[in-house]
């Protein structure tokens, strides 16, 4: 009887996107059902937030550099509950994407020049070490992974700077955060439309 053969890198990759489906329809069904609750008690925070576009942005590109704490969509949602226009709507998408992939390069450098220091050391044992040999068996597909699913893409930029991935390669890769941000951004716009008529 031949052994079991690990996970493919296809089977891997598949496997993570259906992960990061389902957590974006959990994330889409929660706002649809919650809309009119959070439109009732929460819109005068909404607003201020909105109006300060700087804290708001400072605000995700700390969440952006630490791990993804807050999930890029419930930033997006901010926009569509105050109902601005659609093209306010792309330009701020636009800046958030941005933001995201310079968040996931700054990662790299920090993977790659800091990974022997006690610091690195300590981010890694607390935060990374569970994707260390998934790095070093996937590369590039599990950067791929990080930027189109809710696997903390800043992990995994630090964890390919720390094993020198090739740097152009890194970027190219990355590119596709920008069609998760296009993809799950027409999501949260349209969909709760869909639902409420």
């Amino acid at each position: 009887m031949e052994p079991v053969d690990e996970e493919t890198k296809s089977g891997f990759l598949f496997k993570n996107l259906a992960r990061g489906l389902l957590w974006f329809v959990v994330i889409i069904t929660t706002f649809i059902l919650l809309e009119s609750y959070i439109q009732d008690n929460f819109m005068p925070y909404i607003i201020r937030i909105q109006a300060n576009p700087i804290i708001f942005y400072l605000g995700f590109t700390v969440s952006e550099i630490v791990f993804g704490l807050v999930p890029p969509e419930f930033f997006m949602i901010v926009y569509v509950l105050n109902h601005v226009p659609l093209s306010e709507y792309i330009f701020n998408l636009g800046m958030l994407t941005v933001i995201s992939y310079g968040a996931g390069v700054l990662g790299y450098y920090i993977g790659k020049n800091f990974s022997k220091t006690g610091f690195y050391a300590r981010i890694n044992d607390k935060y990374l070490s569970q994707y260390q040999k998934q790095i070093r068996k996937y590369g590039g597909y599990l950067v791929f992974v990080g930027a189109i699913t809710p696997i903390p893409f800043s992990a995994t930029c630090m964890l390919a700077g720390s094993i020198n991935f090739p740097f152009k390669s890194f970027l190219l890769i990355s590119i596709s955060r920008i069609l998760r941000f296009a993809v799950y951004g027409w999501m949260v716009w349209s969909f709760p439309s869909f639902f409420n008529g």
